[in-house]
């Protein structure tokens, strides 16, 4: 039988990321002692409120269709969000709620770009970004964001990218693995290019509430930018719902109508006790975020104190997210050596750079999704492997 070269497309090439972490589950089901720092979900269980929220609308029946672009609702509670963080008014229609921010990605994606349309992302890259820009058939365009600059973008390189052939940008910040985020200069760098080029660009911003420092900056709250704008968020990471599968893109009138029709034919909208359930997170629960993303901060300089004296190793504080992206170059291995072996000889388990692209090769990102203790004990046995290659051949 015969397949169509979409099964190509959406292929990608980032199983390196998940080599470690596939097998790390199978260590972690015979019964082995895994402690796992592979993957971003996290160890919190979603706050009691929204749970509440969730089930008191079970209970009066809320399990009928929604309506196609989301419940009212949760798309107000969204629209209010946005306005304040943009500083400008957002009308509830603008938002289109997806089953997950990964969805909404996809989605705005088939309705943006077409084959032979380049399209921009920052690399290291979010490894499902590829597979969905090639669903429409569009090519990926990779800037560097390269650790000697702390992986901040460059928006010289970034304009040296732009073609003929650009249609958009994608930028994921707070940046997911190295946890890096855009400066006022940067922001507002990327949003001349946008305005001079004529270019979409889709800000995934699910990391958004769990900046450590200053607070996010947004190219699309700069003058011009919400008509060429796409905003994509979730709750999975700073409300602790990775389970409840419910984004959003926040776009411009004419898109959500366009994606309003592309929900018709692909899903027909989301549970309406799990959206009760998000409204509720988005419009009132400010304390519990707050916890959780405290949390991510005191865990984050756990890691990096716990690893500060350890041999071959650097790790440096993360600006904003939950994970810490550590540099292994000096202990002479790559990213996927250095993840295998220490999965091998101690039972941690890390996900290799080079899974996002070239330029975070021979680093490791450690997620925070687990207790203080447990990441204490991990670093102790990263600690311990690093130091056993120190004095063996560079590349063992």
């Amino acid at each position: 039988m015969r397949y169509s070269s979409l099964t190509r497309r959406i292929a990608g090439e980032g199983s390196d990321a998940w080599m470690v972490h596939d097998l790390a589950i199978e260590r972690r089901a015979r019964g082995d002692d895994i402690i796992l720092l592979s993957i971003g979900d996290p160890d919190f269980d979603t706050p009691a409120p929204i749970r509440a929220a969730a089930i008191d609308a079970l209970e009066n029946g809320r399990t009928h269709y929604s309506p196609i672009g989301g419940e009212p609702a949760l798309r107000t509670a969204v629209a209010e969000r946005a306005s304040r963080e943009l500083g400008t008014t957002i009308d509830p229609s603008c938002v289109t709620v997806f089953p997950g921010a990964q969805a909404a990605l996809f989605g705005v994606s088939q309705c943006l770009f077409e084959p032979g349309d380049e399209v921009i992302t920052a690399e290291p890259t979010y490894v499902t970004y590829e597979a969905v820009l090639g669903a429409p058939g569009a090519r990926m365009v990779q800037v560097s964001l390269r650790p000697e600059n702390r992986f901040h973008l460059d928006p010289d390189q970034l304009a040296r990218t732009i073609t003929p052939k650009t249609r958009g940008i994608i930028l994921n910040f707070p940046h997911n693995p190295t946890g890096s985020c855009l400066t006022v200069a940067e922001a507002a760098a990327v949003a001349d290019l946008c305005r001079k080029h004529d270019l979409w660009l889709l800000s995934d911003e699910v990391y958004g509430a769990l900046t450590f420092g200053a607070p996010l900056v947004s190219p699309l709250a700069l003058p011009g930018m919400v008509e060429r704008g796409v905003l994509i968020g979730s709750l999975s990471k700073s409300h602790a719902m990775t389970g409840w599968r419910c984004g959003w893109a926040v776009t411009p009138p004419a898109l959500a109508d366009h994606l309003a029709n592309l929900a018709r034919a692909m899903y027909f909208g989301i549970a309406q006790f799990v959206q009760d359930g998000a409204a509720y997170a988005v419009a009132s629960s400010g304390a519990d975020l707050e916890r959780i993303r405290t949390s991510y901060e005191r865990r984050a300089h756990v890691v990096v104190d716990g690893l500060a004296s350890v041999p071959g190793l650097t790790a440096r504080m993360p600006e904003a997210g939950m994970y810490v992206f550590a540099d292994v170059r000096g202990t002479g291995l790559d990213g996927k050596q250095f993840a295998r072996g220490l999965l091998d000889a101690e039972g941690v388990s890390v996900t290799p750079g080079e899974g996002f692209g070239p330029s975070g090769a021979g680093h490791v990102r450690i997620t925070l999704g687990t207790g203080e203790e447990r990441l204490l004990e991990a670093c102790r046995r990263i600690g311990r492997f690093a130091t056993s290659l120190v004095g063996q051949p560079a590349g063992r």
